[in-house]
Order: structure tokens, then C-alpha cells, then sequence
């Protein structure tokens, strides 16, 4: 087989490749909006139905949205599956996540089930706890209750995640959850790429 004939063998297997990745993704996006059919819209950070705020902007990293129940199960859904840079607020309504690039994430502070740490997510393992996550209540669709998803965020500096689990737990309720163990057999130390 000559050179040209080779290269041409390998930029079809790679565009076989990428629409096979593609046809993947737009299929978990139909089966997880069955799941997830709708958000609530996000308010404007400066929205006075907020409330009062209960932390200064946070800046982290939004890695996924997984089903609760299963932390590979990455929801694609609505942008759910986009990672992005983000500055996450908590108010006294809720915790406001505004991606770049991707749809701002609401979370009121109704449908906060538990906040803590693990060592991942789909689409990122950190190790040791490395990721503050938040288990929500999405919305249901015609009288069926919505199912509970998780949010990680992988922030940027260590000193803000006492002040995000404090704040954020204080909307899940009186004795939230200060440690969910779902990414635990992955060990810690084990790094993932960024």
C-alpha cells in the first residue's frame, strides 16, 4: 500500500471513528432528555429573588451531571454535559451555577437533597475528594416527580470548599450529607486528565 493510499485509509477510519462518537453523544442526549425533560431558568446573579448571597463568587470547574444513583451515568441533556468554567454562587434561594459557554445551572435551595465531596465523576477522577458535589432534585413532567441527579464542580481554589459545603448543606436541610462515597473504590491519588 502506498503512502497516499495509507493516509487515505486513516482519514476515513477517523471520520467513521468521529460520526460513530457523535451518533453516541446524540443518542445519550434523546435518552437523557426522557430523564430530564426541562430546567428551570437560571436568574441573572444579581436577580433580588435570590435573596441574600451566602458566599462571594466561587470560581471551579463544572465537570458533569450524573444520574444520583450512578455517578458514570453522565446526563447530556439541556448542556448537563458540557464541562465548562464556572463561578458558583449560593443564595438563600439556591445555589446558581453560570457556565462559560454552556447554560447557567439553577438549583433551588428546594430540590437541594445533600452536598459533599467525592473522588469523581463522569468525565473527571481526582482522587482523595478532590470534587465537591451537589445531589439535586431535577424537575418532573406531567405529575411525575423528577429524578435525583449530581452536579460536580472541581474548584479552582481549596479554601473555598469548607464555605461551599457549609452553604450550600444549609439548603439541603439540617444534616446534610458530608461525604458521598460513590467514586470511593476508585482509590485515592488516581488522577484523571483535565
Amino acid at each position: 500500500m502506498s503512502p497516499t493510499q495509507s493516509a487515505t485509509v486513516l482519514a476515513v477510519l477517523g471520520v467513521v471513528v468521529l460520526a460513530a462518537m457523535l451518533a453516541g453523544w446524540r443518542h445519550r442526549v434523546t435518552r437523557s432528555v426522557a430523564v430530564v425533560p426541562e430546567l428551570l431558568p437560571a436568574p441573572a446573579a444579581d436577580d433580588p429573588a435570590l435573596g441574600a448571597a451566602l458566599t462571594a463568587p466561587i470560581d471551579a470547574t463544572y465537570v458533569s451531571t450524573t444520574r444520583a444513583s450512578d455517578w458514570l451515568d453522565r446526563v447530556a441533556a439541556h448542556g448537563l454535559g458540557a464541562r465548562s468554567g464556572a463561578v458558583v454562587r449560593v443564595y438563600d434561594a439556591g445555589v446558581l451555577i453560570e457556565r462559560t459557554g454552556a447554560p447557567d445551572l439553577y438549583l433551588p435551595a428546594a430540590t437541594v437533597r445533600a452536598v459533599g465531596t467525592s473522588a469523581g465523576i463522569a468525565g473527571k477522577v481526582v482522587g482523595h475528594d478532590g470534587l465537591i458535589v451537589l445531589t439535586w432534585q431535577a424537575p418532573g413532567s406531567a405529575g411525575v416527580p423528577g429524578i435525583e441527579l449530581t452536579t460536580g464542580l472541581r474548584l479552582r481554589h481549596a479554601a473555598d470548599r469548607p464555605l461551599l459545603i457549609e452553604a450550600a448543606g444549609a439548603l439541603a436541610g439540617p444534616a446534610p450529607e458530608a461525604h458521598l462515597t460513590r467514586a470511593d473504590d476508585l482509590g485515592a491519588g488516581t488522577e484523571g486528565a483535565q
